[in-house]
């Protein structure tokens, strides 16, 4: 593939991760509430993230290859700010912060952590998604989940297999993606699928 090609994927990549979460954010503020949304799957989400830039930066990855996640990151603490918020839980916001800053440093501690804990990260994003899933299934109502988020999710992580392809050919980071943009297309057809479901009843 053609190095213009692969700027134009990085590109497109970040545009799309630049807004991302806004039709989620957007979504839950013109609701007033985060009813279909999971906590623990933006958690856990959150934790994947984390562990995910902080292998890139310890490896010295080329910057272009995760260049989107620190927005990323940002916005799911929106996210997370707005649903504690309208869950009447913001004591819990400042402690989900210290422990994710806490797990920032203690990553990379020790070359062993770091590498264990990315193994681990295609785990825990896993579940992120299959905790959301759970979420749908048992409600059977897609709520302020916002099938746009989730498909952007979809986009970014089959383009970054290319880019991975390309560039790191990091086996770990290559399964990650391929897992997660199946389980970003299995909630994008379950928000859809019951977002669908409640307009027929």
């Amino acid at each position: 593939m053609a190095p213009g090609l692969l700027d134009l994927v990085h590109l497109t990549t970040w545009a799309v991760c630049a807004v991302i979460k806004l039709p989620q954010v957007v979504a839950v503020l013109k609701a007033g509430s985060a009813w279909g949304l999971s906590v623990t799957s933006l958690l856990l989400e959150l934790a994947g993230f984390l562990v995910f830039l902080r292998y890139q930066i310890y490896y010295n990855y080329p910057l272009e290859t995760y260049l989107e996640y620190p927005i990323i990151i940002a916005q799911d603490a929106i996210l997370l700010f707005c649903i504690m918020h309208f869950n009447g839980k913001m004591k819990r916001a400042l402690f989900y912060a210290l422990i994710f800053c806490g797990s920032w440093y203690m990553l990379t501690l020790q070359k062993w952590i770091i590498d264990l804990a990315m193994n681990l990260c295609t785990f825990i994003s896993g579940a992120s998604k299959l905790v959301q899933l759970h979420h749908l299934w048992q409600t059977k109502d897609a709520g302020q989940t916002s099938a746009l988020t989730w498909g952007l999710s979809a986009y970014t992580c089959a383009a970054r297999i290319i880019t991975t392809v390309m560039t790191t050919n990091d086996v770990a980071v290559l399964i990650r993606f391929i897992i997660m943009l199946i389980l970003n297309l299995w909630v994008t057809a379950a928000v859809l699928h019951y977002r669908k479901t409640k307009k027929t009843n």
